[in-house]
C-alpha cells in the first residue's frame, strides 16, 4: 500500500489514527499506520509526559499531533483570553438550565472537592496563545506529523514546520475549508465528510473528496468520514485520495479509553444513531445521539455558545453525567454521548488497533483484487 502519504510519513501503510489516547496511538504506530494524538485538553506538561511514553513504545516509529486552530472563537478579536476573562462571559441563565435538566434526570452534584477541582480545571487550547506551548512540545519531540483539525494553521506555524521538516496538515470539511489550507501552504488535506465523528460539515465523504483532491492538487488528500474497514479504505483511494483518516472506528477497541457506559451504546448502536450537535463544544460535532443531544434541540433550550464556552459551561455537567453513569439505568446513562461518526453502525466487536489495521490492509487487498477481477484480470 505504498502510496505518496506512506512516502511522506515514513509508515507502511496510509492509514491514520485520530485518537485522545496515547495506547490507541502507539499501537497504530507499531501497526504500520500513523497514530495522531488529540491534544487539544493536553497541559504542555502533559503533551510532554504523553509524547514520550509513545515515543518509548513505537520503537522510533512516526506518530502525530492533532490541535483546533479555529479562526473564530470567543474572545478571538483579542486574540484569546484566559480562563478567568472567558468565565466571565458565561451566562447564568445557561448555567441555570442545565442544573435543571440535570436535576430532572436525577444527576447528583460533584463532592466539593470535586467541583472545585472543576471549576479551577482548563480551557480548550484554541487560541494561538494557549495552542503555541503545545506546538512547541510537538517540535520538540520531532512529531512525524502536525494537524489541524479545525481552521487553516497560521503562517508562522507553517513555516517553522517547514524548517524543521514536519509536515503540516488540516481537515476540511467543505471545499472552501481545503481551497484555504492549500492557501496556507499544508502539506496535506484532510477532507472529511459530514458523515465523521467530531467536528463536521455537511457534505458527504463521497461528493466531497473529489472535489478536493482536484482543488488542491497536487497536495495529497487523505479521506476521512465513515471509514472503518478495507472496503472504504480501497473506496477512498479509488476516489483520489492518498490515505485514510479515522477516528470513530478506535473508540472500541480495548486500549480506548472511551468510558465502558459509551462504549457500550456505540457497540448497540446504529447508523441512525448520531447527531450533528453543538453542544459540547459550541462548533456543529457528529456524537451520540442521546437524551443530551435532544435536551439541547429541544423548545425552550440555549442556543449553545461559541467555542470554548460551549465546553467550559457543560464541563460541570459532564464530568457529574458520567461520574454516575455506570450505576445502573439511571438518568446519567439516558444523558451520556461523545463524538462518534455514523460507522459507528459497524462497529459490533471490540476489537485490539492492531487487528483493526491488520483487517483494513486485508479488507483493501479482498476489495481491490474484486475490482481487478470485474476489469477482466485474474480474480
Amino acid at each position: 500500500m505504498r502510496t505518496r502519504v506512506t512516502d511522506m510519513l515514513g509508515i507502511d501503510f496510509p492509514i491514520l489514527a485520530f485518537s485522545h489516547c496515547r495506547d490507541v496511538v502507539a499501537a497504530v504506530s507499531g501497526a504500520g499506520g500513523l497514530g495522531v494524538l488529540g491534544a487539544v485538553a493536553h497541559t504542555p506538561e502533559q503533551l510532554d509526559v504523553d509524547l514520550a511514553w509513545i515515543r518509548e513504545r513505537t520503537g522510533g516509529r512516526p506518530f502525530g499531533v492533532d490541535l483546533l486552530m479555529p479562526s473564530k472563537y470567543a474572545g478571538s478579536k483579542e486574540g484569546g483570553l484566559d480562563g478567568k476573562g472567558l468565565s466571565a462571559m458565561l451566562p447564568g441563565e445557561t448555567r441555570e438550565w442545565i442544573d435543571a435538566l440535570l436535576e430532572r434526570y436525577g444527576v447528583p452534584p460533584l463532592p466539593p472537592t470535586e467541583a472545585a477541582e472543576e471549576r479551577s480545571g482548563r480551557t480548550l487550547s484554541v487560541d494561538p496563545r494557549s495552542f503555541s506551548p503545545l506546538i512547541d512540545v510537538a517540535f520538540r519531540h520531532r512529531v512525524g506529523l502536525l494537524a489541524s483539525a479545525l481552521g487553516s494553521p497560521p503562517a508562522w506555524l507553517v513555516e517553522r514546520a517547514r524548517a524543521e521538516k514536519i509536515p503540516v496538515a488540516a481537515l476540511a470539511g467543505k471545499l472552501d475549508h481545503a481551497i484555504a489550507h492549500r492557501d496556507a501552504g499544508v502539506d496535506l488535506v484532510i477532507a472529511q465528510g459530514t458523515e465523521g465523528g467530531g467536528h463536521t460539515g455537511e457534505v458527504a465523504t463521497m461528493v466531497l473528496v473529489p472535489q478536493v483532491v482536484d482543488a488542491v492538487a497536487p497536495i495529497p488528500v487523505l479521506a476521512a468520514g465513515g471509514i472503518a474497514d478495507g472496503r472504504q479504505v480501497a473506496a477512498a483511494l479509488a476516489l483520489g485520495a492518498e490515505g485514510v483518516w479515522c477516528g470513530s472506528v478506535w473508540l472500541t477497541t480495548p486500549e480506548a479509553e472511551t468510558a465502558p457506559v459509551v462504549k457500550e451504546k456505540f457497540l448497540a448502536a446504529t447508523s441512525d444513531d448520531t447527531r450533528r450537535s453543538r453542544s459540547l463544544t459550541g462548533k456543529p460535532a457528529r456524537m451520540l445521539r442521546t437524551a443530551w443531544t435532544d435536551a439541547w434541540e429541544s423548545p425552550g433550550a440555549p442556543d449553545p455558545l461559541p467555542m470554548p464556552l460551549q465546553s467550559m459551561v457543560v464541563a460541570d455537567a459532564q464530568r457529574r453525567i458520567h461520574r454516575v453513569a455506570h450505576q445502573g439505568d439511571n438518568g446519567a446513562r439516558r444523558l451520556v454521548t461523545y463524538f462518534v461518526g455514523q460507522v459507528v453502525g459497524q462497529l459490533n466487536a471490540s476489537k485490539s488497533s492492531r487487528t483493526v489495521v491488520a483487517e483494513m490492509v486485508e479488507g483493501f487487498v479482498e476489495a481491490t483484487e474484486r475490482l481487478h477481477g470485474i476489469l477482466g484480470g485474474e480474480s
